[in-house]
């Protein structure tokens, strides 16, 4: 079969497309035909040898997100018959023709999508359902704070908080990814230089009850000022940094809880709580139209290194996907 192979550690260039064994299904495992993946910041990091894939999954084939066809199932497993369309998050290897997942990180595909639409869905609907709801227990009528608006996993958090009746404020690098997110719910669009001054305005000084950031250090001080007593900050990313100084005593006196999370390190038994929730919760929304996927482009397969390039450069507003039919 066809995947996408990192040969090295290093730049978009270093990306390959090779014949590799096919995967076999064992036990509870599901064999999927994939027939689109979407692309994910991970996916640029693990090329640059800054993000090591997990060891049960292939260390050299990238990919977290996917969707095809049931090709083939494991003696054990029973969920799942040939030719049923589902899509899933993995570890990694979702860039290749065939993968063998656990049946229970499997979804069914809305009939309404088709499959570059539910490849662009796992990862960043799962990530953002699990940070609001799960990590912040976001709760309707409360206010909440989403940097990177333009992202996928912005562009996912803002529906979902959107269609559960929290109020949003939005960061993006560029006014014209503020005013798009507005059309996906997006109440109150900010600077991202000064967010903090701009939420007490905009909120007569109460502040917002959650803070999903995926910037870090560059962000914290900002966004402990933005919450509001109790309030609650989920950390996804650290593209602004790693290390930070802490104000202890603003968070002392605000009683604010901050957690990191990422999906990738967990447990099987966490992953399928997850999809779990994301099947009860998310997959009516995305059957019904309430929230939908958002892509900015395709590529076919062989085009995958100018799709690290461009995700690279910050220019997207979604979802990149990567074609392999």
């Amino acid at each position: 079969m066809r995947a996408v192979v990192i040969t090295r550690p290093g730049g978009p260039e270093v990306l390959a497309i090779r014949e590799v064994p096919m995967p076999e299904p064992q036990g509870d495992q599901v064999r999927v035909r994939v027939h689109a993946a979407g692309l994910n910041r991970a996916d640029l990091l693990q090329r640059a040898g800054g993000y090591p894939a997990p060891p049960d999954v292939p260390p050299d084939i990238p990919g977290l997100e996917f969707a095809g066809t049931v090709d083939a199932v494991g003696p054990l497993a029973r969920r799942w018959r040939p030719g049923q369309r589902v899509m899933g998050l993995a570890g990694g290897g979702a860039q290749a023709e065939y993968i063998v997942i656990h049946e229970g990180l499997l979804v069914e595909i809305p009939d309404r999508l088709d499959f570059v639409q539910a490849a662009s869905i796992p990862e960043v609907f799962m990530t953002a359902h699990d940070a609001l709801f799960t990590q912040a227990g976001l709760q309707m009528g409360e206010r909440v704070l989403i940097h990177a608006a333009g992202s996928g996993v912005g562009t996912a958090a803002i529906q979902l908080a959107h269609a559960a009746g929290a109020i949003t404020f939005g960061t993006a690098r560029t006014a014209a990814k503020l005013e798009q997110a507005r059309e996906l719910g997006l109440d109150h669009a900010l600077s991202a230089q000064d967010f903090a001054a701009e939420v007490q305005r905009l909120t007569g000084g109460q502040g917002v009850q959650v803070v999903l950031d995926f910037v870090g250090s560059a962000y914290l001080a900002q966004n402990m000022e933005a919450l509001a007593p109790w309030g609650r900050m989920v950390i996804l990313a650290t593209m602004g940094g790693a290390q930070a100084e802490i104000n202890l005593g603003l968070l002392m006196a605000k009683r604010l809880q901050i957690r990191g999370s990422t999906l990738r390190a967990r447990s099987l038994e966490e992953k399928l709580a997850v999809t779990r929730r994301f099947a009860t919760s998310v997959l009516p929304l995305l059957a019904s139209g309430r929230v939908k996927p958002v892509i900015e482009r395709v590529y076919p397969l062989e085009e995958v290194a100018e799709a690290h390039r461009h995700m690279g450069e910050n220019r997207n507003f979604g979802k990149l996907v990567l074609s392999l039919t």
